[in-house]
């Protein structure tokens, strides 16, 4: 189905115009042609961002990047930058955790770097690298917020993704990653001052996981009212039958009544201006999300502001300050209070409102479990954080050869959440409070030195040299309190019994980097890159440790004549090998330390210190390890860049292979006679292959009409070669690695066989293998989009066409439906004969079954709710018209426009699939043991917008 959408897409995007039209087009006066010329010459002539904020020409560059412009990512009306970027680039998956506001998203270039390490990408904004961890995640379990959510969509200039290792190796560590390079807007020149004001209004309808809505409470066709009979289970009357013998029975949709329309408002006012030896630009942002879950909004307000300044003719600085703060209100979203796992549970027989009953009591068809409304009126999960990032840059060039800059900047905020669960909570009798309190402050510093000579005509040569030094520090303040004294009170003070933890973390970094480039006649491009780090969470033996890389460019267009230039007007070969090193490991790993005492008695009763007045610690059961060095990566890519047709057409293909060694291998288990439980040991090895490919083309290109298409493929396999000595399958939280195997393998249990065929016990059912295996993998097959743009004279229209192939899940909610009745595969309720053996007789199985029987028995093997993530969707469609300059006149509006904006309209999941948007299900969050765990929690949104940008 997906390769039918695809082709159908393809076909619909490319095969309007026959290529041989598009070679032939003629241009129909000479203003066409001079903008043509000028368009193959900016594409030729582009200078993107790259490693350290250096501005380079993409012509001259020996690896991979992809450049995303502000327009683009504000086309989105998204308030996540990452969210706003799905889809669009070649080598990187962009993962969402849910569809609740805020809610964190996961990016990683070019697959899995680290067995149990961070293998999301470092962020860079303007030079400085800034914190996206992910934090606000509830006491009971869910998914947080990533910190990147702080920062305004509105102030990027352009986005540039640095895939291989040979472009980021100069960002140390970190860098073995990927890096996404943000790059902020700056003033004008104008002495007068521009004023740009949009808002923008957008309305979301959740996406509703299936629930089968024919059968009503009860057992085994008996009615349950749920007042006088209490059941979990679904497996009464039908409705139809039930209404038609008692009027007074309604039918309910649990899910529809439950969620509502969502709302986001984006508002942002800027001014910028300048004279010729300074220039400023401020802004100020304003984001409302308001979720269709009830209780769930997340509002953030921005300032920016940024100043640069000639202090002499060869002496500039600029200072730069973004201040972002921010509400969360989330929910739970695993198991205690959590609303949506009864709700996504409960019959439609049954009214959830009322919660309470007359006496103040909750009301629910089942014991065991909250009502979802009460939870929504008695539960408090709120994160609220404040965030500066300064950055200050002098660049002084006393030569036209020579440059030295000096850049520094911060990255410092403080995430104070809280959760409350009041008294009567069937999970908390006696009610919970808790606070937890982060602070993170992180400083960076380069000093960097660039030469630029020429000799002669052909040669050109560019020497950078540099110091890095960085640290990161983080602190963490916890208290949970229980046994509340007053109903409704949500402060630590109610709490009788309160236990409060603290810890820190500082990590420290210096590092020293050189890249040499050599362009030999612009048409053999050498680049040499080195670095020697030192980490302080190393052990003292491999705190140091050297890096780098070799790249070379050939541009054979060069040598092309002339009738060849017509159809190929650029192509470049590229070659680049690299070796990174990655201290992937928390702070104090080298250490074994002490932790406050808890200490289990002969009754199986903890007792925890401090305790009569006296504290007590016990050394921790994981062994430090004073030997851990760097990971390694060793990547070796190869890239085909050609424009053809006055660069009509562009392609751009990458192969890379990359071997990760000396894996960070955590929690590796002990014997228990070293007296520890576990320890972490260097021992992994993964290996990588991926293919890129982004195509853009101008089939199209007149005096009033232009079309743009941009298409982009991805695919990426990593295996796990090797996890330790005498281990070959590990736990990743939810996922598991195995020797042998992709990274990211889904396991539990599966249906017994016998030469292919489903083993059945004497009771006709079908039985449990009763051991984990491995059930499917969460990582994609490929990855593929389709942009196309239409501009024509004050009209544009845009859509997007978003495609991820393959990809497991376990939809853990579907156990508890087939179980409880609700899901949507128990409409089938007939009864059947399992097609199977008989374990005992191994003769073919001819016992009977209820659909309950089999439903209930099936709900406890995993592969039975294992199901494809598998998409086709047309993820945005944008269509805006901007008012003509000659209506504006010398009004004081210079520009003004409209736009209407679509989300997610058409959305294409395989067979199969019943958890509402594919892109929504890793519950847990953004974490690497996360992904394709699904629980019950907020799904993805189909969204309608509209804007209004003016430019004063």
């Amino acid at each position: 189905m997906l390769r039918k959408w695809l082709i159908c897409s393809l076909t619909t995007c490319v095969g309007l115009i026959p290529i041989s039209k598009v070679m032939s087009q003629e241009i129909k006066s000479e203003k066409d042609s001079i903008r043509s010329s000028k368009d193959s010459t900016r594409q030729l002539d582009e200078v993107v961002v790259t490693a350290l904020g250096i501005k380079r020409s993409k012509r001259n560059l020996t690896f991979s990047t992809q450049e995303i412009k502000s327009d683009e990512l504000l086309r989105a009306k998204d308030p996540s930058i990452l969210n706003s970027m799905t889809g669009k680039i070649a080598g990187v998956q962009l993962t969402s955790s849910t569809g609740m506001p805020g809610s964190a998203t996961r990016i990683v270039i070019r697959g899995a770097t680290s067995l149990y390490g961070d293998n999301q990408a470092l962020i860079i904004l303007d030079g400085i690298p800034i914190n996206n961890d992910e934090t606000g995640n509830p006491t009971d379990g869910g998914g947080g917020s990533n910190r990147l959510n702080d920062l305004d969509p509105a102030i990027i200039d352009n986005v540039n993704i640095l895939k291989g290792a040979a472009a980021t190796a100069l960002y140390g560590s970190a860098g073995a990653r990927g890096v996404v390079l943000i790059t902020t807007k700056k003033g004008t020149m104008s002495n007068t001052p521009k004023v740009s004001f949009s808002t923008s209004n957008i309305m979301d309808k959740a996406i509703l996981p299936e629930h089968q809505m024919k059968y009503a409470l009860g057992l085994d066709g008996q009615y349950y009212d749920g007042v006088n009979q209490q059941s979990s289970l679904s497996w009464g009357p039908s409705m139809d039958s039930l209404t038609a013998a008692d009027p007074s029975v309604k039918f309910y949709n649990p899910l529809k009544e439950f969620y509502k329309t969502g709302f986001t408002t984006l508002d942002n006012v800027s001014v910028s201006g300048g004279n010729g030896k300074s220039d400023y630009v401020m802004s100020y942002s304003y984001v409302n999300q308001s979720g269709t879950e009830p209780t769930t909004n997340f509002i953030r307000h921005n300032f920016f502001s940024k100043y640069n300044v000639n202090i002499l003719n060869d002496l500039t600085a600029t200072f730069q300050l973004s201040y972002s703060s921010s509400v969360n209100n989330i929910l739970p979203q695993s198991y205690a209070s959590n609303p949506l796992f009864t709700l996504y549970n409960a019959p439609v027989s049954y009214n959830l409102n009322p919660y309470e009953d007359e006496d103040g009591n909750q009301r629910l068809y089942r014991t065991g479990r909250d009502n979802p409304y009460w939870l929504l009126h008695n539960t408090i999960n709120k994160s609220n954080i404040n965030r500066f990032i300064p950055v200050l840059t002098i660049n002084w060039h006393p030569t036209n050869w020579l440059s030295i800059m000096e850049r520094g900047g911060g990255d410092v905020y403080v995430d104070r959440y809280h959760s409350f669960v009041n008294q009567g909570s069937v999970t908390y009798t006696t009610g919970l409070i808790t606070t937890n309190n982060t602070t993170f402050k992180q400083f960076n510093n380069d000093f960097i030195v660039t030469l630029n000579k020429d000799f002669g005509s052909k040669w050109r040569t560019n020497l950078i040299l540099g110091n890095n030094i960085y640290s990161n520090y983080s602190e963490n303040l916890y208290a949970y309190g229980s046994d509340l004294s007053i109903a409704g009170f949500s402060n630590m003070s109610n709490a009788s019994n309160v236990k409060y933890t603290e810890s820190s973390g500082l990590k420290r970094k210096v590092g020293f980097y050189s890249q040499a480039e050599i362009d030999y006649d612009k048409f053999l491009i050498l680049s040499l890159t080195g670095r020697y780090d030192g980490s302080s969470v190393l052990s003292s033996d491999h705190r140091y440790y050297p890096y780098g890389s070799i790249a070379t460019g050939f541009i054979f267009s060069e040598f092309l004549s002339e009738n060849a230039k017509k159809i190929i007007n650029f192509g470049k070969v590229r070659v680049s090998y690299a070796s990174v090193g990655n201290d992937n490991v928390d702070a104090y790993a080298n250490n074994t330390y002490y932790n406050q005492a808890t200490v289990t008695g002969a009754n199986g009763i903890p007792t925890n210190y401090p305790f009569g007045g006296l504290n007590g610690f016990l050394i921790s059961d994981a062994l430090g390890n004073g030997k851990l060095r760097n990971e390694l990566q060793k990547e070796f890519e190869t890239g085909l860049e050609m424009k053809f047709f006055d660069s009509r057409i562009g392609v751009e293909a990458s192969y890379f292979h990359r071997n990760m060694s000396n894996g960070i291998v955590a929690g590796l288990a002990l014997p228990y006679s070293t007296g520890y439980a576990s320890t972490t040991i260097n021992s992994s090895r993964m290996t990588t292959n991926g293919i890129e490919l982004l195509i853009n083309a101008n089939p199209i290109r007149t005096k009033d009409f232009r079309w743009d298409l941009t298409i982009n493929y991805t695919r990426i396999r990593t295996i796990v070669n090797e996890i330790a000595p005498g281990l070959d399958t590990a736990s990743i939280g939810g996922t598991y690695a195995i020797a042998g195997q992709r990274y990211g393998m889904l396991m539990g249990t599966r249906y017994q066989r016998q030469d292919g065929k489903i083993v059945v016990d004497d009771n006709g059912l079908p039985v449990n293998n009763g051991i984990a295996e491995v059930v499917g993998n969460n990582t994609p097959n490929w990855l593929g989009g389709i942009t196309n743009t239409f501009n024509y004279k004050n009209f544009m229209l845009s859509f997007f066409i978003d495609v991820k192939s393959g990809g497991a899940f376990i939809n853990s909610q579907d156990s508890y439906g087939m179980y409880y009745g609700t899901a949507i595969q128990t409409l089938d309720r007939g009864t059947r004969v399992v097609n199977g053996v008989n374990a005992t007789t191994q003769q073919a199985n001819t016992v009977a079954v209820t659909g309950r029987d089999y439903w209930q028995s099936v709900s406890g093997v995993t592969e039975s709710y294992v199901q494809n993530a598998s998409y086709v969707k047309l993820r945005n469609v944008t269509f805006s018209y901007s008012l003509p300059k000659t209506v504006l006149g010398n009004s004081l509006i210079k520009a003004t426009s409209i736009t209407f904006t679509a989300k997610n309209i058409i959305l294409n999941k395989s067979k199969g699939f019943t958890a509402g948007d594919p892109e929504t299900i890793n519950s847990g969050g953004a974490s690497n043991g996360a992904m394709g765990v699904y629980l019950p929690s907020v799904p993805g949104s189909t969204s309608y917008g509209l804007s209004l940008n003016v430019n004063f």
